[in-house]
């Protein structure tokens, strides 16, 4: 029987819009653990934010930081050694640039454009936790940043920034905010982590959940492609995949309907 692997996002999707919850994602969630299924979060996240929520999600598996920055395999995880290099307890592969890159460039680009912008790296930790509603001390976590740099503009939208900037060889994606990074995205990581599980479990079926744009990748890299509904009750109108589920609910509750179905089918 094929091994089912979940790939989901976390805010939004898995996590409540507003409260960062998962409480309503709670039979499915149980459902999963009970059939021993993967459950890989891979989120914009850091690694510090991850922790937290794979603790409480009492998760053991591998993991995606900040739209793919790296994977991080938990020690002996599978049988074969997994990452190219060692963080801690994980096996880690890298796909990003250096935060500190993508921070030098976003600077160079405001001051090159004279766009009023400005990124985690320019906040405290009290002004992340009130433009995101994050508490205070997972807002301090968000800025422990390896990998890219979460911004906002502060007038309106000015494309001339994303677009000096793949102009300068870096990428970027959108969220609940926007994100510069690198040449990565969560489809380059899912693509690794499926050869992984595929190695030691030969054939998948792979799940994967997601909100907003910077999920496409992740989204295209699965066989059932879940998208759910924002908090506006919408649906990202830029992900318009031809086998597209779209979740009855917003994050958590479409999360739990779209995924309890799924298992049922």
């Amino acid at each position: 029987m094929p091994q089912k692997i979940i790939f989901t996002d976390l805010d939004g999707t898995l996590l409540d819009p507003k409260t960062y919850s998962f409480h309503k994602a709670m039979p499915a969630l149980e459902e999963i653990r009970k059939r021993s299924i993967p459950l890989v979060l891979c989120s914009s996240k850091t690694r510090a934010e991850i922790e937290v929520y794979r603790q409480r999600l009492r998760n053991r598996d591998p993991f995606v930081v900040e739209n793919g920055g790296a994977v991080f395999v938990p020690a002996g995880y599978f049988l074969f050694p997994a990452g190219r290099s060692a963080r801690g307890e994980y096996g880690v592969r890298v796909f990003g640039r250096p935060y500190h890159e993508i921070r030098q460039e976003f600077i160079r680009l405001r001051e090159r454009l004279n766009i009023q912008v400005r990124g985690f790296g320019d906040m405290t930790a009290g002004e992340i936790a009130s433009l995101t509603g994050l508490p205070l001390h997972e807002a301090a976590l968000a800025r422990e940043r390896e990998f890219g740099e979460p911004f906002v503009f502060e007038r309106d939208i000015d494309v001339r920034f994303v677009r000096a900037a793949e102009k300068d060889g870096f990428h970027w994606t959108q969220g609940r905010l926007f994100y510069l990074m690198g040449d990565h995205d969560k489809g380059k990581a899912l693509g690794l982590l499926k050869q992984w599980y595929r190695a030691e479990h030969g054939t998948l079926i792979t799940i994967g959940l997601g909100d907003g744009l910077n999920d496409l990748p992740l989204l295209r890299e699965v066989d059932l492609p879940v998208l759910v509904r924002k908090e506006n009750g919408t649906y990202e109108e830029r992900i318009d995949l031809p086998n597209i589920i779209r979740a009855d609910g917003i994050g958590p509750e479409g999360w739990n309907r779209a995924i309890m179905r799924l298992l049922a089918g």
